[in-house]
């Protein structure tokens, strides 16, 4: 990029910030440099907004400084999701009696977030400062005063040598300990957390323990690397902050997750565990394979789960028999003497046996059941290409043989079952329904049985949800479910263009000025539509010559002067079956009518263009209906889905917007545009607050012209004056009388894109 423009698009970002501070006027081009290297475009507009906020706080130019600086590289290390919540406590403490302590917070968080590499983690630690900042006030001959924390400063100044040393947990109880014991004692307070006082050393030895996953990353990926020619980002979490249930390695998309410290366990070093976690997660992204689970019971699962560690671990080990060892130490030896017990679930206990005979020749048991199952996980895997679909079949199999009655109470033996290398197995399931605690209904399902066929072969995609009152996305909040729309006759939309010849006829006329007119030559092709006369000339000297011949000697053309990529996203909820006002068709008739008479304009012009249509039972269930691709032509095929389009169910805008967005993001074209024509506000039945999906969709506008697409609404509805502007800003056109819908629908594609 040239520099010219460089200047001018920091100076954008600059008028962004609307900050007067001569300070930061100075730093403010190198700072962008940085950021604009390690952020997206959203990152970035969230850096400047938050920048913005601190810089008006009142606390003078110091908090903004330091953000701008160290914002950037936080970001990159644990998520840019850190951007808001390093503004949002900022701005916390600046409201409380410790606002002085919000600079070293600030300061020291690039620093933080280098030891902590995961955004969980990241907040985690803002909890436990949150924590502190909330309960050490100072005390005087027993009232409580308003003087702020002497010891939080340097607890924030400390936090990376601390977390250098020490596990989150590890971390949490030494503060905790100084909170404790020191809160009443201003100097003593001051002393323990700037590490000072043979206490807070003494405390430091008793929480350092294990093996930081901090320190050995680099290790752990030369290993992963190495024995399975793989590599994917380690993420740590802390097993000490969910009280409710115990955390398990897993991995997913994002990458491999790891307790953040392994202590050494029977013999085995931390760094061991490591090893065994991930050669065991790397195994099952080698020859597992996902499976639909809907109909399975909880029981089935587990054993299902158990029968497939059991498969990926003894394929590692005859890959690697080094590993069997390193396993081996640490599957807990089950005590078959527990099966007598009475009054309590064994499944776990039962399935931990055969876990140990598959993975320990020398293990020593005596019930039947288990010997002949174990029998039969070896001959198929002899068999040599085993599944898991294979190890399901087996394993449904024993659960129903060894089903007790005792198996249903509430209380499980879990004494020497756990195996806890091995990670959650949330990788193998494929949930088609949600189960009855969500909420969400389906009652449609077994209406539309053919497209439930299609689309069991499609995973569906998660996008997140922008939540208002908390200022935050919710994480893959939405699951979109595409396919094919179905086919109807496509003689119905011949019939509708007949009957709207005239104004068709009046189209072309206008169509045929937007038409591209310029002509650009392409020189030097082997293949082309006439000869270059000027090249083959110079071939023709160079071959009497003696020299080798270029042989581009043809040449084409090309139309020049429009690269427009359209696509078209259409409402296709409940409402638009209701009839329209003062007409006798309903709006889904209009509405195909005007779509039918838009695809064939944009099909004249010669614009890429592609139709979609959706509606949605909840976030869960957002269906999203491919009608026309951008590399389908305008055909028989295109119309007879357009002609059984069907209204139903609700309007979550902003996943739709978000989804097709996705497919026009990746058209090669100079202008991106995306229609959506509706005929309400978003809404859906599992949202009960008006304005969340009015002002999700209004992010997803905001998101969509980050990455360089127009998006403007055609709006059916009378009202929409009192929601369409807070979603849409000005692109937007309310049509009031719908019988005019397929006339104005094609002009307002012409004059948006004339």
């Amino acid at each position: 990029m040239p520099e010219l423009s460089r200047s001018i698009e920091i100076e954008m970002y600059w008028q962004k910030l609307g900050c007067n501070f001569a300070q930061a006027d100075r730093v403010f081009d190198d700072c962008m440099k940085e950021a604009k290297a390690l952020l997206s475009k959203q990152g970035l507009m969230s850096y400047i907004e938050n920048a913005r906020f601190l810089g008006k706080m009142g606390r003078g130019p110091e908090p903004l400084l330091i953000y701008l600086e160290e914002a950037p590289g936080v970001a990159k290390l644990v998520g840019e999701e850190a951007l808001l919540d390093l503004r949002e406590f900022a701005h916390y403490m600046s409201t409380h009696t410790n606002f002085k302590a919000m600079v070293p917070f600030l300061q020291s968080s690039g620093a933080v977030a280098r030891r902590l590499h995961s955004y969980d983690l990241f907040k985690q630690y803002i909890d436990v400062v949150r924590d502190m900042l909330d309960r050490t006030s100072v005390s005087v001959h027993g009232h409580h005063t308003t003087f702020p924390s002497p010891g939080l400063p340097n607890l924030l100044e400390q936090a990376p040598n601390l977390l250098g040393a020490l596990s989150l947990e590890g971390f949490r109880n030494w503060v905790e300990y100084g909170i404790k014991y020191y809160n009443d004692h201003p100097q003593r307070q001051e002393e323990y957390f700037s590490l000072e006082s043979s206490d807070a050393m003494a405390v430091l030895q008793r929480e350092r323990h294990g093996t930081l996953l901090v320190d050995n990353e680099r290790k752990l990926d030369s290993y992963f690397r190495a024995l399975w020619n793989e590599s994917d980002y380690l993420v740590p979490y802390s097993v000490a902050f969910d009280d409710l249930r115990k955390p398990m390695p897993y991995f997913d998309e994002d990458g491999i997750r790891l307790p953040d410290v392994y202590d050494d366990l029977e013999g085995v070093k931390g760094i061991d565990r490591y090893r065994a976690a991930i050669a065991h997660m790397a195994a099952h992204r080698r020859w597992s394979q996902k499976m639909i689970v809907d109909n399975w019971s909880p029981p089935q699962r587990v054993g299902v789960e158990t029968f497939e560690d059991s498969r990926v671990d003894y394929l590692a080990c005859q890959r690697y028999p080094g590993l069997r060892k390193l396993f081996l130490e640490l599957h807990p030896v089950p005590d078959e003497k527990a099966l007598e017990l009475d009054n309590i679930s064994l499944i776990r206990l039962r399935l931990a046996m055969v876990s140990r005979a598959i993975l320990d020749p020398d293990y020593q048991y005596e019930n039947e059941v288990v010997r002949e199952f174990v029998d039969r996980f070896f001959a198929e895997m002899e068999k040599g290409e085993s599944s898991s679909r294979d190890m399901a079949s087996i394993a449904l199999s024993f659960i129903a043989r060894t089903r007790r009655q005792s198996d249903a109470l509430p209380t499980t033996y879990f004494e020497n079952t756990e195996v806890d290398y091995r990670d959650d197995n949330r990788h193998l399931w494929i949930y088609i329904e949600q189960g009855d605690d969500e909420e969400t209904t389906f009652e449609h399902l077994d209406k539309k049985q053919q497209e439930e066929e299609e689309l069991k072969g499609l995973p569906p995609r998660h996008y997140h949800e922008w939540d208002y009152n908390t200022q935050s996305y919710r994480p893959d909040w939405v699951s979109v479910y595409e396919a094919l729309h179905p086919r109807g006759n496509p003689l119905f939309i011949d019939n509708l263009l007949a009957k709207h010849s005239r104004l068709a006829k009046r189209l072309k006329q206008m169509l045929d000025m937007l038409k591209p007119q310029e002509k650009e030559r392409i020189r030097y092709q082997e293949e082309g539509s006439e000869l270059d006369l000027d090249v083959a000339i110079r071939s023709l000297i160079d071959f009497k010559s003696g020299s080798s011949p270029d042989t581009r000697i043809n040449m084409s053309h090309r139309t020049a002067g429009r690269n427009i990529a359209v696509t078209i996203v259409l409402d296709l909820s409940q409402s638009l079956s209701e009839k329209a006002e003062g007409c006798n068709q309903t709006i889904l008739e209009l509405s195909q009518e005007a779509v039918s008479l838009l695809a064939w304009s944009i099909d004249q012009v010669g614009d890429p263009f592609a139709i979609s249509g959706f509606h949605s039972n909840t976030r869960h269930d957002v269906r999203f209906y491919h009608i026309k691709g951008f590399g389908e032509k305008w055909s028989d095929e295109v119309k007879s889905r357009i002609a059984k389009m069907e209204a139903g169910y609700s309007t979550r805008m902003g996943a739709a917007m978000r989804h097709a967005g996705h497919y026009l993001k990746a058209q090669q074209a100079d202008k991106k545009l995306m229609l959506i024509l509706t005929d309400g506000e978003p809404a859906d039945i599992d949202v009960n607050d008006e304005q969340l999906l009015i002002q999700d969709a209004r992010k997803a506008v905001n998101e969509l012209d980050l990455d360089g697409i127009y998006s403007y609404c055609i709006n059916l509805d009378p009202k929409a004056d009192e929601y369409v502007s807070d979603i849409f800003g000005r692109q937007y056109t309310i049509i009031d009388h719908i019988d005019r819908l397929p006339e104005k629908l094609p002009e307002l594609f012409i004059s948006l894109t004339k």
